[in-house]
């Protein structure tokens, strides 16, 4: 018997598990002699400079695990202390603790200890030189915060999913300009909390009315709801926290957006309530799927438009023409009938945003295409670290990390218990812990904001370490605490000179 049947028998008896099928190739475009994947409409020179961001950032987190297999190699030799911070500062950049490395030769390196220090290093790399990264995306954005008032919005506030694959959601697949008029709080399943958005429209809107946002006097607020799904493998590689349902995930997301509308117009009169908008995103291929309001502001899961079907639609087009496909596009989604129908045409300043978000990501369409073969290669997690608390805008990156939004663990558990349970298969099964970064903001205007910040970041934890006591107990947890100071220059100073090393 050949290898190939032999290999074959092996996994028909279960000894070997299957192979997965090869996904499909990208549908928007498919590479051929005579029609290059080059869209009109697509910043190739964006592109080129995200690239150049995003392999930076990987970088420094994948040389940690092929330096940590150098130096499991050498761990016993005599000159280890030494040949170690040599390689460490050549291929990582920075020196490692001493304290792990000068009784390696009793016990062994801590490599588990190690893997999380250098991880939590990577990340503060990672927000140091993000002002020089996020140039690029903040000159050439077609969606800045003066646009964003254009479209009559003061605020953007958006909850996508929780799941790493939806953190390049700004700066990528969107291309949102970083501004103040966009926030960013990411929940398991994109199943944000009521009673805090409601905080968060009153404060901006009190903001607003009191002429703290300049120009935004007569806007509005718009609340997105980011839900995402898998076309290639869409029974597993969907939303964990919906079962990998994508109709669940729709229904959920859009319900909780109605709630919203529904709590803020009891609460403040009819009227008061924001205007909402829901999107899909194929984490696949980062194409997004922009479900349409009708007149009313009312949202159906039927009624949208696909750009990975626009830009398929559109390749070879000039660019005036391209945009006005986008236009009819959304004119015929606006139109049809049966579960789709709505009550009248989208608003025109949510539909001008609408036909922006759709031209942009265009754009992340062919980065995906000219950059990673035109379908992930991982479609599914593999994200490096956990962030509990606020997100930093300064990494946002695909897979990067899992993001669990909270202010308490209780109100918080659902996120972590995912995120939890997406690092023991990624990590724990393979040996390695768990990173929890616990960053908060505060800010400088404030007395006492700093030291209250640093209070809560311990008292999350402890929440956590409690929450997952065999993690705990078995060094298979490390929790780095840090703060940034939303008005000022303060990045991600972690509370402690190192990181703490449970169990040590």
């Amino acid at each position: 018997m050949n290898t190939r049947k032999r290999l074959a028998a092996m996994r028909k008896a279960g000894v070997l598990p299957e192979q997965a099928p090869p996904p499909p190739p990208n549908p928007a475009c498919v590479v051929v002699a005579d029609q290059p994947c080059e869209h009109a409409l697509a910043d190739r020179e964006l592109n080129r400079q995200l690239y150049d961001y995003e392999q930076n950032v990987r970088s420094g987190f994948t040389a940690i695990i092929d330096t940590l297999k150098t130096l499991s190699d050498c761990q016993h030799t005599m000159n280890f202390v030494e040949e170690a911070q040599r390689l460490a500062v050549e291929r990582l950049g920075y020196e490692l603790p001493v304290e792990l490395l000068e009784d390696s030769w009793i016990a062994g390196l801590d490599l588990r200890a190690l893997h999380a220090w250098c991880t939590f290093q990577a990340i503060k790399t990672c927000v140091e030189r993000a002002p020089v990264d996020q140039r690029p995306l903040q000159e050439r954005s077609l969606l800045d915060a003066a646009f964003i008032q254009c479209c009559g919005y003061h605020t953007l506030d958006i909850s996508p999913c929780a799941d790493g694959r939806l953190q390049g959601l700004v700066p990528f697949i969107l291309r949102l300009a970083p501004n103040d008029a966009v926030a960013v709080k990411a929940y398991a399943g994109a199943m944000f909390d009521i009673e805090d958005d409601i905080l968060d429209w009153t404060q901006r809107e009190l903001h607003r009315l009191s002429g703290g946002i300049p120009g935004g006097e007569e806007a509005n607020y718009l609340k997105v709801a980011v839900y995402h799904y898998s076309t290639s493998n869409p029974n597993h590689e969907g939303c964990a926290a919906h079962g990998s349902n994508e109709r669940v995930a729709v229904e959920s997301a859009l319900a909780r957006l109605n709630e919203l509308r529904a709590a803020i117009d009891n609460t403040f009169g009819i009227g008061a309530a924001p205007d909402i908008l829901l999107l899909g995103v194929d984490t696949d291929i980062d194409a997004i799927r922009v479900h349409l309001p009708d007149a009313k502001g009312d949202i159906s899961p039927h009624r949208y438009v696909e750009s990975f079907q626009i830009y398929h639609d559109t390749i070879g087009m000039t660019a005036e023409h391209a945009r006005a496909h986008i236009d009819a596009a959304i004119t015929e989604a606006e139109h049809a009938e049966g579960w789709a129908r709505g009550a009248g045409q989208t608003p025109a300043g949510i539909r001008r945003l609408i036909l922006h978000l759709l031209e942009a990501n265009l754009s992340q369409i062919e980065y995906v295409i000219q950059h990673h073969e035109g379908r992930y290669r991982v479609i599914g997690h593999n994200e490096r670290f956990i962030c509990v608390g606020e997100a930093m805008s300064e990494l946002q990156l695909r897979n990067k990390f899992y993001f669990a939004h909270l202010d308490t663990v209780e109100e918080g558990a659902n996120d972590m218990d995912v995120g939890i349970r997406i690092f023991t298969g990624l990590n724990v099964r393979h040996g390695l812990g768990v990173p929890v970064l616990i960053h908060f903001h505060y800010s400088q205007r404030v007395p006492g904001a700093r030291e209250r910040a640093i209070t809560r970041c311990m008292r999350v934890k402890e929440a956590v370490q409690a929450r997952y006591p065999e993690l705990h107990r078995n060094h298979r947890l490390f929790c780095q605490m840090a703060i940034s100071d939303i008005h000022g220059s303060e990045r991600c100073t972690f509370v402690e000179d190192e990181p703490e090393i449970i169990g040590h």
